[in-house]
């Protein structure tokens, strides 16, 4: 089908309908980048109620990794319905928990793990907490996170949010024994250091020489729970040095390690899990968002031995519903068809071309990013690297008008995260209509 194709300046009539519905009738808690009111999707397209079809640059925020309405994901779920749609996992059995489970355990970089499902990023989130505080039974109260990382909005996912002041303004006191450091955001280095490399040793050293020597003692650290690459902070790509020795950090003072790959995982950057570009091992892994192609599904994986809550202390109603994990096990047999090397390959050939041509764009600090996670970050001076923040949210705002869903992200970073399967084509067309649009800034 033909893309992105414009009938009616959006928001058209009956998207401006819908809006107003909207204001009256939700609690308005959230913050849209634009209004799109949207009818179908299909593939890597979206058409709004108004006729209009987009080439979608967000996939529902890092979701719908094989697309909208996958065939063979649609066709899953329909098979399931027709057989039970709920019987609560956490209080009786079923086979397909099983199944997927052990199709999971595969493509996870844990050995001889044991899995919990959930129904959100949030929520893997909040129960990676109860998991690794519950592991050293209540010896180790606390968590080192990163200022810049996101990890949810409730309580616990919250305390450990440090990406904005809003998710947290008004809420405290929030959850005791949360530490948080800066992450090595090269482009920001918040150590000033002149290169990558050297941001990356300083974040560590800061763990080390001034967490560990005057705050708290690494033996009362029960894990350190981080995004290989940040995501709503703007999609930011550590120095090649970190997590490796971070994770080096973390083994010699017998501290847990906690990824959450909530946005990163299941083919987002080029492979199955981001860690694995980095070639490092988590304790316990965070997962949701694509996991189920838009169904409600999130999981925390550990090792074995840390998976290891007693009996009745840890439950829900509906993770691991059973249509959900048909969804989930109809994605993963998708992404093993050569998807994420697509991707990978895919990505580096975007990212430089968006490179070469915004390399003389005065707005455009910096192009960065693995895989289909891209971000462009937007500065009003490339001396002072003063944000841009208005100018993001205008060219969010024409280039949702010319036919392109992308997102900001961070202070002032326009994120680009296709479906997965996005025909090449529409890949270079959108990316088209975002340097024109970021040119005409």
């Amino acid at each position: 089908m033909e893309a992105p194709v414009i009938k009616v300046t959006p928001p058209g009539p009956r998207a401006r309908a819908v809006v107003e519905g909207d204001s009256e009738l939700l609690m308005q808690s959230f913050i849209r980048w634009y209004p799109l009111v949207i009818k179908r999707g299909f593939g890597s397209l979206v058409e709004d109620v108004d006729g209009n079809v987009y080439i979608d640059f967000n996939s529902g925020i890092a979701v719908l990794n094989v697309g909208h309405s996958n065939p063979r994901v649609v066709e899953a779920i329909r098979g399931q319905a027709g057989l039970f749609t709920h019987y609560s996992l956490t209080d009786f059995y079923y086979e397909l928990a099983v199944e997927y489970t052990r199709e999971l355990r595969e493509i996870v970089p844990i050995s001889d793990s044991k899995v919990f499902y959930t129904n959100s990023g949030a929520e893997s989130v909040e129960g990676s907490i109860k998991v690794v505080r519950g592991y050293f039974k209540g010896s180790r109260p606390y968590i080192v996170a990163f200022i810049g990382a996101f990890h949810g909005r409730t309580y616990g996912a919250m305390s450990l949010t440090a990406s904005k002041p809003v998710h947290r303004r008004h809420f405290h006191p929030l959850l005791p024994g949360v530490i948080h450091v800066p992450y090595p955001y090269p482009y920001r280095c918040p150590f000033n250091s002149t290169s990558p490399e050297e941001c990356g040793e300083a974040a560590l050293a800061y763990i080390e020489d001034w967490v560990f020597e005057r705050l708290v003692d690494p033996s009362e650290v029960s894990s350190i729970i981080f995004e290989p690459i940040l995501g709503e902070g703007g999609y930011v790509v550590p120095p090649e040095n970190f997590l490796p020795g971070l994770e080096k950090t973390a083994r010699k003072h017998g501290i847990l390690l906690v990824a959450d790959e909530v946005q990163t995982g299941f083919g987002r950057s080029g492979k199955w899990f981001a860690i694995q570009h980095w070639n490092i091992t988590p304790d316990v892994m965070a997962l949701a968002k694509a996991i189920a192609s838009g169904l409600p599904l999130g999981a925390i994986v550990g090792r074995k031995e840390i998976m290891s809550l007693p009996p009745g202390s840890h439950a829900n109603t509906f993770g691991g519903n059973p249509i959900a994990l048909a969804a989930a096990k109809a994605t993963l047999e998708i992404l093993r068809e050569g998807v994420i090397e697509r991707v990978d390959k895919l990505g580096r050939e975007a990212i430089k071309y968006l490179e070469e041509r915004l390399k003389e764009t005065p707005i455009v600090g910096e192009v960065r990013g693995k895989g289909f996670m891209i971000g462009i970050e937007l500065v009003k001076d490339r001396k002072t690297k003063k944000p841009a923040r208005e100018e993001l949210n205008r060219i969010l705002t024409e280039t949702f008008k010319k036919g392109v869903l992308a997102i900001g992200g961070g202070i002032s970073t326009l994120r680009i995260a296709p479906p997965l399967t996005i025909e090449e084509e529409l890949l270079f067309k959108g990316l088209d209509i975002i340097i024109e649009t970021i040119k005409e800034a």
